[in-house]
């Protein structure tokens, strides 16, 4: 574990380390190994199960307590809350948790296995712990009725404005649409593949291989292409529409005193957390939020030496081809054989998602092939703005949510793994330092000597247990009693 150089926004004293609130062991029925259904395909558009409030109900692959659906307003979703009820051993908590994944994400990673489950592990102190599934991740989509579902092109003016000016999709009939799609996943597939060949500089054989493999991994989706048109939002939808709805409703089931909830994001779950504190400091509002806890997260990507960098080349294809929708899960699914096995063809994956030996082989399968979605062009592009100068904008292009961070009254915990390639330290510390002194605490886990992290093993590996979770725990016992 290793704290960076930057004493004057270094503020554990903020933790009150006196306070005599120990953090309690795991109950058993934590490390207790539980039974679990045969790994179910994760892609989003592949569920088409309604499944209402009833935790009899709820499907295998939800190992929460209890599964709920919010409606959101203004829209056809219902998005789902995986609900962990807080251990009756623990102390009683003020306040309810939020949990926020990444982009194209759902609730598996903060649940990866019984041992070092993020989600559990957050009950068991007592926190009523709920992880928010965003519209079109996981069991999200089972919330929605497909048969009533409108025609999306003609609901929201600004879907001519993402589906292009020389495809005009509104007058296709929808196997004209499912064709078309369809040959424009392949292209952007083909230019992904392009893109891969140049990093590797490998085998043509290999590469052809893994493009057949992808291929292959595409005909399902393809089967479902008569959902791809529904997958059209971006950013905003997720800040303005999503987690708002998913705040009431847990604050209306736990009914914390004050209304406040406490919140942590990884990822783009971060960036949203960030987002919600920079618009209401501008807007003069309150957040709702207690405290938030921030891993591997930033509003600005631009300086720092993010490996997504290499991935913005697939923002132009998609452009270009006016591609909806990116099958993140899919194309990671289809290319784990290459990065786990001999020649290890795409070896720059694994290092993406987790250090050397943090997870365990089966683990980072599963997490792989589980854990990621289907997302909209239109979300990706938003995000990419976040590599551009002033870092992530609105979607007018005219509100960079950076700016007004500073306008926040609330405590936040900035946490960043000394591996992570995606959101690497200097790229958290681009958005800590614009939180006022006193609020913000940063943290940076993983050393020379090691044990190191990268972007997932944050909140799934089993080190993080003893080192990461400890500290967000002391962060947010602190943060709810006071």
């Amino acid at each position: 574990m290793m704290l960076l150089p930057f004493q004057s926004i270094l503020h554990f004293d903020s933790l009150n380390p006196s306070r005599s609130d120990p953090v309690p062991e795991f109950p058993y029925s934590f490390r207790r190994r539980r039974t679990r259904s045969p790994a179910l395909t994760k892609a989003a558009f592949k569920r088409n199960v309604d499944y209402k409030n009833d935790k009899e109900k709820k499907p295998n692959i939800c190992t929460a307590d209890e599964l709920h659906y919010v409606h959101v307003d203004k829209s056809e979703w219902k998005v789902a809350l995986w609900r962990y009820l807080p251990s009756p051993q623990a102390p009683t908590r003020n306040h309810p948790l939020m949990l926020l994944s990444g982009v194209g994400t759902n609730a598996i990673a903060y649940d990866l296995s019984p041992e070092s489950s993020f989600a559990r592990f957050m009950c068991g102190q007592g926190y009523d712990t709920w992880i928010l599934e965003l519209r079109g991740a996981g069991l999200s989509t089972q919330g929605m009725d497909f048969g009533q579902y409108k025609d999306p092109l003609d609901s929201i003016s600004q879907r001519k404005e993402f589906y292009g000016k020389g495809t005009d999709y509104k007058s296709f009939s929808e196997t004209e649409k499912r064709y078309a799609f369809s040959s424009q996943i392949t292209d952007l597939i083909e230019k992904l593949v392009n893109i891969i060949e140049e990093a590797e500089r490998s085998s043509p054989v290999r590469s052809f291989d893994m493009q057949n493999s992808i291929s292959t991994a595409l005909k399902d989706m393809q089967k479902q292409l008569d959902l791809i048109s529904k997958y059209d939002w971006d950013f905003d939808n997720y800040l303005e529409e999503d987690v708002p709805a998913a705040m009431e409703y847990i604050k209306d089931k736990s009914e914390p005193k004050d209304g406040k909830l406490l919140a942590i994001g990884h990822s783009m779950g971060g960036i949203l957390l960030y987002a919600m504190l920079s618009r209401c400091g501008y807007e003069g509002k309150d957040s709702g939020l207690a405290a938030v806890t921030t891993l591997a997260s930033s509003l600005d990507y631009m300086s720092s030496r993010s490996s997504l960098k290499l991935l913005l080349p697939l923002a132009n294809p998609a452009q270009v081809l006016n591609v909806p929708v990116i099958p993140i899960g899919t194309l990671l699914a289809a290319a784990h054989p290459f990065a786990a096995n001999p020649p290890y063809l795409l070896s720059w994956l694994s290092p993406q998602i987790s250090a050397p030996d943090m997870l365990q082989p089966k683990l980072f399968e599963k997490l792989v092939t589980e854990n990621f979605e289907t997302v909209p062009a239109k979300l990706l592009l938003q995000l990419a703005t976040a590599f551009e100068e002033g870092g992530l904008r609105d979607r007018s292009g005219t509100f960079f949510y950076k700016n007004h961070l500073s306008k926040s009254n609330v405590p936040v915990l900035a946490i960043a793994g000394d591996q992570d390639l995606i959101c690497p330290p200097d790229a958290v510390y681009e958005t800590v330092k614009l939180i006022r002194e006193p609020l913000v605490t940063y943290k940076v886990f993983g050393g020379p000597g090691g044990p190191h992290f990268a972007h997932y093993d944050i909140v799934g590996a089993q080190r993080a247990v003893d080192l990461v979770y400890p500290c967000i725990i002391e962060f947010l016992n602190h943060h709810d009693a006071a």
